[in-house]
């Protein structure tokens, strides 16, 4: 990425976020115990920090599970070629949920799942992003075959585009990857 990109979207220290992202940030700091420096690059527009966060705030709510929603947000990452949501997204599944560090480096490699439900769901995050959205009939039957329901596509939906939103932030303006994601490099 050129350096005019870089200095579009920066990494932002408190006395220079705009006073509609402050209580956004703070809110982040609140969850997170710091913030992560994508956020900081986030709080350049207000917009995009509070769509961020509403966003993901819907996804929680979603019937997938935590470890379904992670698989979803870093097949995404991995295929948008995001490396620093790949790392976060790696050190939640690895550390938070105990997912084993083979699982989440299959799911980098574009390698197949052994728990078919969970490989169904990361093949149909994975079309979804490479596809633009016109994902092979197979790879949604694979996914329904596995015991999703219909509804859940939009629940995979929802987790691609947060992470487009936070993917091509960190392709406009990449930010360094925090020491609490290191893990997941």
């Amino acid at each position: 990425m050129s350096t005019a990109s870089a200095e579009l979207f920066p990494i932002l220290e408190a006395g220079r976020v705009p006073a509609q992202s402050r209580p956004f940030l703070d809110q982040v700091k609140k969850n997170f115990g710091f913030v992560p420096n994508l956020f900081a690059v986030f709080a350049n527009s207000p917009v995009l920090l509070e769509g961020s966060l509403a966003l993901n705030a819907a996804y929680e709510k979603a019937s997938l599970t935590p470890v379904e929603r992670q698989l979803v947000l870093l097949a995404a990452s991995v295929a948008n070629h995001c490396d620093y949501c790949t790392a976060a997204h790696s050190t939640v599944l690895k550390g938070t949920l105990d997912v084993s560090a083979d699982v989440v480096a299959a799911v980098r490699a574009n390698r197949p799942l052994a728990n078919r439900r969970h490989d169904a769901l990361v093949n149909l995050a994975r079309a979804m992003v490479i596809t633009r959205g016109e994902v092979p009939e197979q790879t949604v039957k694979a996914y329904s075959d596995a015991g999703y329901r219909p509804y859940q596509v939009a629940e995979v939906l929802v987790g691609v585009a947060l992470k487009t939103l936070s993917n091509y932030t960190s392709h406009f303006s990449p930010p360094d990857i925090d020491a609490a994601f290191a893990s997941g490099r």
